[in-house]
């Protein structure tokens, strides 16, 4: 069978077009599917960062800034004490540093991930 494509030159000629068509096809989905995954592991960064952060903050941030309301005892009315603030104790305070250094210690780390990966983007948009 090969014989007779091979005697046909236009025949030939359109088999070959198509084959150089198809690696193409194939060299151009490649390319657009490592780009895909590129951009993917970068936004599961920078999102596990972000997620990260949110996590630290919420749990060293999650004392209570106020006392429950009381009920007077001598009182029958429905009035309520006001809240008093209690004073940050010791720990909650360098909890509260030790989350602002490393929401600033992952926030940098996201940024240096994201402007890399604008960087990248940038250089393959020239490119092509």
């Amino acid at each position: 069978m090969e014989f007779l494509e091979t005697q046909d030159p236009e025949r030939r000629k359109l088999i070959e077009t198509s084959d150089r068509h198809k690696y193409e096809l194939d060299k151009e989905i490649k390319s657009i599917s490592d780009k895909t995954e590129k951009t993917l592991n970068n936004a599961l960064i920078i999102g596990g960062v972000l997620a990260a952060t949110y996590l630290v903050v919420s749990s060293f941030s999650s004392t209570k800034k106020k006392k429950k309301s009381k009920m007077k005892p001598a009182d029958n009315t429905n009035e309520v004490e006001e809240d008093e603030e209690v004073s940050p104790t010791l720990f909650s305070q360098i909890g509260a540093k030790v989350a602002d250094a490393a929401t600033i210690v992952l926030l940098d780390l996201a940024k240096e991930a994201l402007a890399e990966f604008l960087k990248n983007r940038k250089q393959k948009d020239g490119d092509s």
